[in-house]
């Protein structure tokens, strides 16, 4: 309870994601270079959000979740198909 920043996982997380987020503007100048941090972030993210959402469903730590399906699922399924896609495209004009 309290702020966010007072919540140990949550400064964690912030702090993995403002790295990779770093990461990847820097690999964004040169994406097949650096395809396989792309292609992390893209399947990590996938996977995060079918965690998240099977999670969502799960009550019986007697806490409601089912705000994830509405907000951080979609959004790591969208960064997986967007990353993904663009890679992909990437990979295809080089061809």
């Amino acid at each position: 309870m309290g702020t966010p920043y007072s919540n140990d996982y949550f400064m964690m997380i912030v702090g993995v994601y403002a790295v990779l987020g770093i990461f990847l503007i820097l690999a964004a100048r040169d994406p097949l270079a650096n395809r396989s941090l792309i292609w992390f972030t893209a399947v990590s993210s996938l996977v995060h959000g079918a965690i998240m959402a099977r999670q969502s469903f799960d009550m019986s730590s007697g806490m409601n979740h089912m705000g994830h399906l509405m907000g951080d699922v979609p959004a790591l399924f969208g960064v997986a198909v967007i990353l993904g896609g663009l890679l992909w495209s990437a990979g295809k004009s080089t061809a």
